[in-house]
């Protein structure tokens, strides 16, 4: 074996992180846990269901601010000034704990889309860009968008984008159509990095740009807000957008014409991590429920837990979340040791993996619940639309399945 080899086996935490995970798993405890269900229970008898209620950002806020008292703040951003300068395997124990509670990474400034567009900005942002939005995005003072998936394209292919971006009088002009833009419809929501093809003439690889929209330029209308098993998600929303003739300086480019495809690769490994790793803090969540429920409650004479099966299916899930850590560990620890390109096919791996078994484990919990296991009175059913969508989320299974298998008929000179 390699010294390459042996070090994609050496998942420990760094002992220099150690602190703050458990700074971390303290923050949630006394800062996140006690206001979750009273932040979310103030969603219902809102006026504006696109809007948040005072309420819901004085307790957000707060706990933002214990948050940077206490040094937490910015994990996600790998090896930078801007961030703690954690690696991606040290922060993939961290996203872990982020998962058990929908609001913990929020607090931290550590959300998705969020996460993937300050690294964007971090790593080829010019020094303009980074001073308008990365230094508001890293202070948490506004939030972002991603705005690449189209609804009249197969948009897991990327070279399908067709939004246009041409170049007139020193202004890129959008005409298109996205939809699911997450986050889009925060009234707090700002930026939007769109994926755009400026240069269709060119080898498909360099087609596609990404651009710097805000969401206010003349042009962008939001038309509605996507549903996720029947729920739409507000006030952050999975937005439906048209882009009119809009216009916005020249500079608003990122890293240059036809370098779309070069910049996804800067946020597309890490932000899957963080997807996989939040996905086992769900998993974990759910086996605790499925245990505590079936613990507690007596049918033919038993407890559920020793009723058929039961005790099995507790079983695989400890199993499965324990394989799926390690796996999703290495693969982070690939990005820190060959680098995102490289670590591709790790990557892959557990992006394929990890949201299917998850949604197999909260099922699971949910038949353990009975009738309360789909209803208001567990997260569970929110959990479980969460992690189906993540199938197709940052890729759909397929594509990751065939980065694999296609690595695996390269090393046999079969494709």
């Amino acid at each position: 074996m390699s010294g390459t080899d042996q070090e994609l086996f050496n998942l420990a935490m760094s002992e220099e992180a150690r602190p703050l995970l458990h700074a971390l798993q303290k923050h949630i405890e006394e800062n996140v846990a006690p206001i979750t269900e009273e932040f979310f229970a103030l969603n219902e008898g809102k006026e504006d269901r696109w809007s948040w209620h005072p309420r819901q950002l004085e307790l957000l806020d707060g706990a933002k601010a214990k948050a940077k008292e206490s040094g937490l703040w910015n994990f996600f951003l790998p090896d930078a000034d801007t961030g703690e300068g954690l690696s991606n395997l040290d922060y993939a124990y961290i996203a872990s704990e982020l998962g058990k509670y929908s609001l913990a990474s929020e607090t931290l400034n550590c959300s998705a889309p969020d996460t993937g567009n300050m690294e964007v900005l971090e790593r080829v942002g010019t020094p303009a860009q980074k001073e308008k939005w990365l230094k508001p995005l890293l202070n948490g003072e506004i939030r972002s968008a991603y705005a690449m998936t189209e609804p009249g394209q197969a948009s897991s292919d990327a070279k399908n984008i067709s939004t246009s971006a041409r170049l007139e009088n020193g202004e890129w002009v959008i005409n298109g159509e996205k939809y699911y833009i997450s986050g889009a419809g925060d009234p707090r929501c700002k930026i939007m990095i769109t994926m755009v093809k400026t240069s269709p003439d060119a080898p498909a690889s360099k087609q596609q740009s990404q651009i710097l929209v805000p969401i206010d330029t003349p042009g962008v209308e939001i038309l509605e807000g996507m549903q996720v098993f029947g729920e739409d998600h507000a006030p952050r929303g999975h937005m439906h957008i048209k882009f009119d003739n809009v216009r916005v300086p020249e500079e608003n480019m990122l890293l240059g014409e036809g370098r779309g495809f070069e910049i996804s690769q800067v946020r597309l490994g890490p932000g899957r991590i963080h997807h996989c790793m939040r996905s086992l803090g769900q998993a974990e969540k759910a086996l605790e429920l499925m245990v505590k429920r079936a613990g507690s409650r007596t049918a033919f004479g038993k407890t559920i837990l020793k009723l058929g099966k039961n005790v099995e299916v507790i079983a695989r899930a400890r199993i499965e979340i324990d394989a799926m850590r390690l796996m999703v560990l290495q693969a982070a620890k690939a990005m820190d040791v060959l680098g995102n390109r490289e670590a591709r096919v790790y990557v892959s791996a557990v992006k394929a993996m990890v949201p299917e078994k998850v949604c197999v484990i909260i099922d699971q919990a949910i038949q353990m619940h009975g009738a309360t296991g789909v209803s208001q009175w567990t997260p569970l059913a929110t959990m479980y639309a969460h992690q189906r969508h993540l199938r197709f989320a940052d890729g759909p299974d397929e594509v990751h399945h065939m980065v694999v298998g296609r690595a695996e008929a390269q090393k046999h000179d079969m494709w």
